[in-house]
């Protein structure tokens, strides 16, 4: 019997660059979904400068990690800049939204109840 994989759409036992996991496209924003369960949501996103994830709110709390580049990360109307090596919160259903200053990547992480 096969044991499902909760991680996909990544090598596995091998030491990977995150920022790698995806590359830029010019005017998009790229995603690469690597876990989707019911209380969990892993993605890394590439974003070409000036694009966005418009705001929304979401079940669970977000984590965004910063891998490289600058982004504005709205969170219930206030703006907070966030670089490489950062990290902010987006809580549960507060609205929130994410816009690409220069090139940006990032690790999203959504726990939910």
């Amino acid at each position: 019997m096969t044991q499902e994989h909760l991680i996909r759409n990544i090598p596995f036992a091998e030491t990977l660059e995150t920022e790698g996991l995806v590359e830029y496209a010019p005017g998009q924003v790229v995603s690469r979904t690597l876990a989707r369960r019911d209380t969990v949501n892993i993605t890394v996103f590439a974003f070409d400068a000036g694009e966005s994830i418009s705001t929304h709110s979401a079940p669970g709390d977000a984590l965004v990690q910063v891998l490289a580049g600058e982004a504005v990360v709205t969170i219930d109307g206030v703006d907070h800049a966030i670089g490489t090596g950062q990290c902010i919160v987006m809580p549960a259903n507060i609205p929130h939204g994410v816009r690409a200053e220069k090139r940006f990547k990032m690790l999203l992480t959504v726990v939910k109840p």
